[in-house]
């Protein structure tokens, strides 16, 4: 059976940096029109459709907490430009300058170049998004040579319903888009030993394309890995990682920055647990993509019964948060309850006063004491925009 060769796993984990260059500068770019910071403007009697003005954009890039100074930020927007997602309106400069110049997002005026890498990745994507919106997913736990892998797709499965869906004509053609996908960083091999055939291996997605990247990540010369659910768009915000370990901030009731760290293994172990996080590979390296679990941030697991228990320790708050471009920005995890596990401190939840360690309650009238995480997560997924949340909060004496 055909495996991956060096040269082919180089080449994959450069256009995977590219495609999340790509899928960061799109929700950029989605967020900006969301806050009527792209709009038409007016210079020497000339308007100019769907831009932004790059000293006001850097403003709102600080003001945001996307960038931590005006340099840092330059540097982010270069990195788009340089990548052909932005430009100058007249294309008089090549460089992204802190002044009143006008630029445009290449998507808003129809001039983004779609080679044949951005093609397979556009069409990758599109797949992602139909296999995570049907109601009974290809994507589930599955055991390949002894070990357990989250969110797999047998090959064979791959290539029926890549032909129920008319999306290809013939096995041939079913295998050679898997063939490409895995080429340009999209799938993977759950162990990265072989390449994609239409049999019973399993591969994976390399990339969630909905989690909430931030801006920074742009800077970073290579994917970092970024442990969380892959049917959500919740995150947590990045530190720097060191050697095997990835570190993720989550805000605390008392406004302390927690640092919870994910530790790669080799296989999954009895202390994964079973909701556990995806961790994919941040290049095809030797090392499999595998399960892991940050320890909860709750000191104790309650019951529904204590939660709701008259005169008990515990205060009901309501939040009404409208997602944004990206996301809702927090983390659910847990079981009868589930609790807050992770908020995304400039997120749209945060700034309703959602904090870590709060029990769910109810999700839009919905009462969810009863359900596990993954069952609220795609309660709000399938749900609107706007989600009007129910929380228990302990109460500080």
């Amino acid at each position: 059976m055909e495996g991956i060769g060096l040269t082919m796993q180089k080449k994959a984990a450069e256009l995977e940096r590219t495609a999340e260059v790509l899928v960061t500068g799109e929700q950029l770019r989605l967020r900006l029109h969301e806050g009527k910071v792209i709009k038409d403007r007016r210079h020497h009697l000339r308007t100019y459709p769907n831009c932004f003005v790059a000293k006001e954009l850097i403003d709102w890039l600080i003001a945001h907490k996307e960038a931590s100074d005006r340099e840092t930020a330059i540097k982010i927007m270069q990195k788009l430009l340089d990548q052909s997602i932005i430009h100058h309106v007249c294309d008089e400069h090549k460089e992204f300058k802190d002044t009143k110049l006008f630029y445009r997002f290449r998507k808003d005026d129809g001039t983004f170049p779609l080679d044949n890498e951005a093609k397979v990745f556009l069409r990758g994507q599109r797949l992602y998004e139909k296999l995570m919106n049907m109601e009974n997913s290809l994507l589930q736990t599955r055991e390949e040579e002894g070990s357990r892998y989250d969110r797999t797709l047998v090959g064979s499965d791959f290539v029926d319903w890549l032909l129920q869906e008319g999306e290809v004509t013939s096995r041939e053609e079913a295998e050679q888009l898997g063939r490409r996908l895995l080429e340009h960083g999209i799938l993977q091999h759950v162990t990265n030993k072989h390449h994609f055939v239409d049999g019973g291996l399993l591969y994976q997605f390399r990339m969630n394309f909905r989690r909430r990247r931030r801006l920074m990540e742009v800077l970073s010369d290579r994917c970092r890995t970024i442990p969380e659910s892959q049917d959500s768009p919740f995150c947590l915000r990045k530190q720097n990682s060191d050697g095997g370990k990835t570190s993720f901030l989550s805000v605390s009731p008392s406004k302390e920055i927690k640092v919870v760290s994910a530790v790669r293994r080799s296989s999954m172990s009895s202390s994964c647990g079973s909701s556990g996080y995806y961790s994919s590979s941040p290049t095809l390296s030797s090392s499999p993509p595998v399960l892991c679990n940050p320890k909860s941030v709750l000191k104790r697991q309650v019951s529904p019964e204590e939660l709701q228990t008259p005169g008990g320790p515990y205060i009901k708050k309501t939040f009404t948060i409208v997602g944004d471009a990206v996301g809702w920005g927090f983390v659910v995890r847990g079981n009868k309850p589930c609790h807050i596990q992770a908020v995304d401190p400039s997120g749209p939840a945060a700034a309703a006063g959602m904090k870590v360690c709060q029990f769910v309650v109810s999700v839009n009238g919905l009462n969810v004491l009863s359900l596990d995480y993954k069952t609220v997560s795609n309660l709000i997924l399938t749900g609107p925009r706007t989600i009007v949340m129910e929380v228990m909060e302990e109460i500080d004496y």
